[in-house]
């Protein structure tokens, strides 16, 4: 590849990591980061056993230095990608090492950025940190290893290996953080030190708070994403104006020439900006921590200091300085969080999803869109609140709410009252109202949309508009309100409107509820849940909800807990595979099982398939997404012969008997069991069926969209699972299902 201005991220996990997603895969990094626009991205982890197989299987040399997907993967990726988006993705070779040690009699814990060229630098690497501590627990292993002995390990792997300070200010894990006990990078790698060229800065600062400490001199200041998922890429990212090279891009990193600069988070966005304690809600700006002596008002335990208050605590310099010799850098704000704050929902939203895969499909890659996308192109596509907003980014105009204690902080472009905008005014997209209107005409701003609508089932009545009433007690007249007063409202109906009512006091079931994002709909489910318990006498230990994740969970139990204290707490609210856990263990004898079966991690599972099949890492992950996907085959299609339920031979067949009878011998499941086992109970068992319908009456599904065939098989409508007559134990019972329109 030709030199070129690009963006490179080189500071991401796998799913090999605690606390990352399952995504965090080479197809899903490359997809994302076509979709963002980034170049170059980092591999992370290259430490980890696991990790480094499915590197070296999946990834081919491509410029010096770097790594493609294969060529058949790296195709299938484009696919999905916008034409604007298919500029192919380099991997470089990047771990990142926390180590934690002793040193004049204090711990000292700091986060380090490892790089290499290719594999066999990365297998010394590998070797001698193995004789120090267990690498294969996680991704980013923790190591009782000196600062200085590491980087000592990364030069002697190979001349152009090199250690970037990670994160260099977090307070807990990082060289300058305030309990790192080092006052300077020199001070942290000693006589080594001088090798070390580059410093992350992290998401709690940007160059201009650097600047003023003037020991970072010396350093070329970078950024990267820490990305634990592969949406979070390029929050932070580093720019290169040099050939797409892994040498040319570290020759940067020491010389400047090249060095285009960084993409940043607005400092205030990081976690960790000011002083602080979560656990009490106190945040405080430097000067008053240093006035309450370092401790909380609220509970006296000691406040975390932030990276602000340890930059002034370093800082030789006034806030005010800029070297003349300084990089450029630019502070975003991720565009689905734009799109979220002017939609009024959450970033992670479907709608923001659509709407953001719109512009890219338009416009090209998200940064492209926030950093060099003229605005007259975004006002052809998007709309004059679009426009302002992605102004106001380049101005740097935005209202900030820094984040402390580990609280990430909040950016916002508007005033919540700039956004309730005027009948008539132009909204960002066109939203859709009643079915009569639903098209719409970009820039004309559209009724919100029903609470409801005739999709799928029954659906809750929606009243045409009534006349605007005469002046008076609402149309009535005084005599009329004497005779016939109104109806006290229930308190669990306060707040929602008519057609959220309608949805919530409809008698009977089932019930499908479909509306747009911001509309209130798990308002909708929880509010129906607390109304049949307290207005209709339902017991609360017939009412189940049902949902995708556990913070979805967790949020719909804290709405009930709140909305009527004492009379909803025995509201069964799960996830659909702890649901099918909690049905596995009541009917364990079924399937051969103790009451106190447990699910299987996937180092177990991937192990057992490797024994039983004598296979690498690799193959043996392959295995087990095609054992999944033949699991749910059998289970949706009852009777289906073993070696056609995504097998393609008798060995495969004989794979998934041996698996299952491993798993069961031990007392285990595996996370598709979950579903698995429950619909094949309830289809094998129709009594079982109708004793769960008289448990649970009233049923709740949020986000009935995302619900697959096997999921519906356990909680919808008879019949309702594209068709299929399964038996359930939801067919008896008022059931109402919220999906996103």
């Amino acid at each position: 590849m030709p030199t070129m201005r690009f963006h490179a991220d080189l500071h991401i996990h796998s799913k090999f990591s605690r606390a990352c997603s399952r995504d965090c895969d080479l197809e899903h990094l490359a997809w994302w980061a076509g979709r963002k626009g980034v170049a170059v991205v980092g591999t992370g982890d290259f430490t980890h056993p696991g990790w480094i197989d499915e590197l070296r299987s999946q990834l081919v040399p491509a410029e010096p230095g770097l790594f493609r997907l294969q060529p058949d993967v790296e195709r299938r990726i484009a696919e999905r990608l916008p034409p604007s988006c298919r500029t192919p993705v380099r991997f470089l070779l990047s771990s990142e090492i926390s180590t934690i040690y002793k040193r004049d009699d204090r711990t000292r814990k700091v986060h380090h950025l490892l790089y290499a060229p290719d594999f066999d630098a990365v297998d010394r690497i590998t070797q001698r940190l193995a004789r120090i501590g267990n690498l294969s627990a996680d991704g980013r292993p923790i190591l009782g290893l000196d600062s200085r002995h590491l980087l000592e390990i990364t030069l002697e792997s190979g001349p152009d290996c090199y250690l970037v300070p990670a994160h260099a200010w977090t307070p807990w894990f990082a060289v300058l953080g305030s309990q790192s006990g080092f006052d300077a990078v020199d001070d942290c790698y000693g006589d080594l030190a001088e090798h070390i060229f580059a410093v992350e800065t992290g998401l709690s600062s940007d160059p201009e708070m650097n600047w003023r400490v003037s020991s970072l001199d010396r350093f070329r200041l970078v950024s990267n994403s820490d990305a634990h998922s592969p949406p979070m890429l390029a929050r932070e990212a580093t720019v290169f104006d040099t050939d797409i090279d892994y040498f040319a891009m570290r020759r940067a990193l020491q010389t400047g020439d090249g060095f285009g600069g960084t993409v940043e988070f607005f400092p205030e966005e990081g976690k960790y900006h000011l002083d602080g304690h979560r656990a009490c809600g106190i945040r405080t700006e430097p000067e008053e921590t240093r006035g309450l002596d370092g401790r909380c008002p609220a509970c006296g335990k000691p406040l975390t200091v932030g990276v602000l208050h340890r930059v002034e605590a370093l800082a030789d310099r006034p806030s005010t300085y800029r070297p003349a010799d300084g990089d450029d850098f630019s502070s975003l704000i991720p565009l689905p969080e734009i799109v979220g704050e002017i939609l009024g929902v959450g970033p992670k939203s479907k709608t923001v999803t659509a709407k953001v895969s719109d512009l890219v499909g338009r416009l090209g890659p998200e940064l492209a869109i926030l950093r060099d996308v003229p605005l007259d192109d975004v006002a052809a596509v998007g709309s004059s609140v679009l426009v302002e907003a992605l102004g106001r980014l380049r101005r740097r105009q935005v209202v900030r709410e820094a984040g402390f204690d580990g609280e990430y902080g909040t950016i916002r472009l508007f005033d919540a009252d700039e956004l309730a905008a005027p009948e008539g005014s132009q909204t960002l997209f066109a939203v859709p109202g009643p079915a009569s209107d639903a098209i719409g005409r970009r820039g004309r701003r559209l009724p919100t949309p029903p609470t409801s609508s005739p999709t799928a089932g029954r659906t809750a009545p929606v009243a045409p508009p009534a006349p605007a009433p005469p002046p008076g007690d609402g149309g009535r007249s005084p005599a009329t309100v004497a005779a016939h007063p109104e109806p006290a409202v229930p308190a669990v109906l306060d707040g929602l409107d008519r057609d959220q009512r309608a949805a919530v006091v409809a008698d009977g079931g089932p019930l499908l509820v479909v509306a747009g994002p911001g509309t209130g709909k798990t308002r909708v489910l929880t509010r129906r849940l607390a109304y049949r318990v307290v207005e209709d006498g339902v017991a609360p230990e017939r009412c189940l909800a049902l949902t995708f994740t556990r913070r979805a969970a967790a949020e719909m139990e804290d709405r009930l807990r709140h909305l009527v204290p004492g009379r909803t707490d025995h509201v069964r609210v799960a996830t659909f595979h702890r649901l099918g856990l909690q049905l596995i263990r009541e009917h364990h004898e079924a399937f051969g099982l103790a009451a106190t079966v447990s699910v299987a991690h996937e180092t177990l599972r991937l192990d057992l398939v490797m024994g039983l099949r004598r296979c690498g890492r690799a193959e043996g992950r392959r295995l087990m997404a095609r054992l999944a996907d033949a699991k749910r085959r059998r289970a949706a299609s009852p009777g289906t012969p073993e070696d056609a339920t995504g097998g393609d031979d008798q060995a495969f067949s004989d794979l998934l008997t041996l698996y299952d009878k491993g798993l069961r011998s031990s007392g285990l499941v595996d996370v598709d069991d979950l579903l698995t086992l429950p619909v094949t109970l309830l289809q094998s068992d129709p009594a079982l069926a109708g004793r769960l319908q008289d448990r649970w009456t009233d049923v709740g599904v949020d986000e009935y969209q995302d619900v697959d065939e096997l999921q519906s098989s356990m909680a919808s409508p008879e019949g309702q699972a594209a068709g299929a007559d399964v038996a359930n134990f939801a067919t008896g019972g008022v059931t109402l299902m919220i999906a996103e329109a």
